[in-house]
């Protein structure tokens, strides 16, 4: 429940959102066809997504975005337009939540993730349709889904290279607090372990990112963060802070002055260039997704089931509880869990105060719902539970578009579907257990202890070929952060094999050894004084 710190870019969805979202509703309203909102929210949401992109690979993310959420869309309208057993339908909008959930994960798509695409095709799943009007209520979505694609793509003509600095700028950042941290002499596990998946995130959006000088400039402070990372001793987080906040706005990228050359780039190009080929294959491995996809198949289902054997009007309610609640693992589902109910709690309140206002006209109703929009995206970031509070009197105000209904049966419908929802799906995931969690740990680990041999290997030649020693530290940095969340996400299952603690601490410690080793070796290390000596008489 504890709040944390905003996300960097809070504002960049939420104006998105709005921007997304206020133009559609607008014009609707002005038609008298306000009830036709539900299915433009489909498009216009979409401008939630792939904010952290930079802008090339930003085009791709948010065409698929646009292109799965109509298609979600789709299947849920032709279901609705067969029948009207809410039994069925239940079912099709829990197989569909365990797709949208298990193509997310693989392909990493980030916040918000699943919940939107479920949220959409699950309300779509009862509102009553005909077959012939299926098309006609597409065209609104893809049309606004269109529009939410300019949007998302609109800031690249301000700051094109936006995203890359600011993944970037954090790299350093983090780095610079896992200096302070190795210095100060606590809290350096946990430090490393951040700094090390924030170089490592740069990494992979500088991958994404057009070749260009800009590109090769960020690439040269990656680096300076990677040396802090694996040599933090001989390294100035002062002077890591200071190349971050140059990165601030459009003006050039700082050039540090103890990279004369771009030799150590050539393991970096060797690096993109095999990441390059593996990026094609635009989805992640889907067996390890098994589980967290029975979970959420399961648990949606179960979800839906309870709330029509309890008479609830809105069982997709239930069954979007549900769905939000999957995580990496059980304790981390228990979390979500926790925060889905007291943010729906406190949601509800919410709707009590603001449904006066928004019953006064309905231009009144699309600004107290643009507002929470707003809302939700703003306070997302600081804590799920503090978002849901505006995302509950949203989706409750949604359903007002196309008339309006008694706030006390709406209020005691949604309290029952969010208890529901919260305990039959956290009830599927200790059902649903992920025995193979050790397996892939396992895996995990012998990956770090091969990269590792083969970097310490190469080390110690006498003449490594060119960019070789790099790409192999690289691959070691990339293989220790990948064995870092998956004992992380074993740690939090339950009903499973001891887990291998003291190996992992050890190879740990080796890896981030030999990383050290590699940066001394490549000699990227230089005399702190004597490299503030010649900037003073540069200067």
């Amino acid at each position: 429940m504890r709040l944390g710190r905003p996300s960097d870019i809070w504002f960049k969805p939420a104006l998105s959102v709005i921007a997304a979202v206020a133009p559609p509703n607008l014009i609707l309203l002005a038609l008298g066809r306000l009830d036709l909102a539900v299915y433009t929210m489909a498009g216009s949401l979409c401008a939630l997504y792939a904010h952290n992109r930079p802008y090339a690979a930003r085009a791709r993310v948010l065409a698929w975005v646009v292109l799965g959420m109509t298609g979600g869309l789709a299947v849920a309208l032709l279901a609705a337009s067969l029948t009207a057993s809410p039994l069925v339908l239940v079912t099709v909008g829990a197989l569909l939540a365990a797709a949208q959930k298990a193509l997310c994960d693989a392909t990493r798509l980030g916040p918000p993730g699943n919940v939107v695409l479920t949220f959409i095709s699950s309300a779509a799943l009862f509102v009553p349709q005909t077959l012939g009007q299926v098309p006609g209520h597409l065209g609104p979505a893809l049309a606004a889904g269109g529009w939410a694609w300019l949007i998302g793509m609109a800031p690249g003509l301000a700051r094109p290279h936006g995203p890359e600095r600011r993944a970037t700028a954090h790299a350093l950042n983090a780095a610079a607090a896992h200096v302070d941290a190795y210095a100060a002499g606590e809290g350096e596990d946990r430090a490393r372990a951040g700094a090390a998946a924030a170089v490592h995130a740069a990494w992979q959006t500088l991958l994404s990112a057009r070749a260009g000088q800009t590109r090769r400039g960020l690439e040269r402070l990656v680096v300076r963060a990677e040396i802090a990372l694996a040599a933090p001793a001989d390294t100035d987080p002062a002077r890591l802070r200071d190349w971050a906040r140059d990165l601030r706005g459009t003006t050039s990228v700082p050039r540090p002055e103890d990279l004369v050359d771009d030799d150590e780039l050539i393991g970096v190009d060797a690096g993109l260039a095999v990441g390059r080929t593996s990026s094609r294959r635009r989805l992640g491995p889907l067996a390890p997704l098994a589980p967290l996809a029975a979970r959420t198949a399961l648990g949606c289902a179960l979800a839906g089931y309870a709330s029509c054997a309890l008479g609830i009007g809105r069982p997709y309610w239930a069954l979007v509880t549900a769905a939000s609640l999957y995580q990496a693992n059980v304790t981390l589902t228990w979390s979500r869990a926790v925060q889905r109910i007291v943010g729906n709690l406190v949601g509800v309140l919410a709707f009590a105060v603001l449904v006066p206002l928004a019953h006064l006209a309905q231009a009144a109703l699309v600004l107290v719902c643009l507002a929470l929009n707003f809302g939700a995206e703003a306070l997302i970031s600081r804590n799920y539970w503090l978002g849901s509070v505006c995302v509950t009197p949203m989706a409750l105000l949604i359903t007002e578009f196309t008339r309006i209904q008694d706030p006390g049966r709406l209020i005691a419908e949604r309290l029952v579907d969010t208890l529901v929802g919260a305990a039959v799906g956290f009830a599927a995931a200790i059902a649903v257990t992920d025995r193979r969690v050790g397996d892939r740990l396992e895996a995990a680990l012998t990956a770090v202890e091969r990269t590792r041999e083969h970097a310490a290997r190469l080390a110690a030649e006498p003449h490594p070929a060119t960019g070789t020693l790099d790409a192999a530290r690289r691959a070691l940095a990339a293989a220790l952060v990948d064995l870092r969340a998956t004992a992380d996400a074993a740690a939090g299952e339950w009903w499973q094999r001891a887990l291998p603690r003291e190996r992992v601490v050890t190879a740990e410690e080796s890896g981030h050894r030999t990383l050290a080793a590699t940066v001394r070796r490549q000699g990227l290390l230089l005399d702190r004084d004597a490299s503030v000596r010649a900037e003073d008489l540069r200067r």
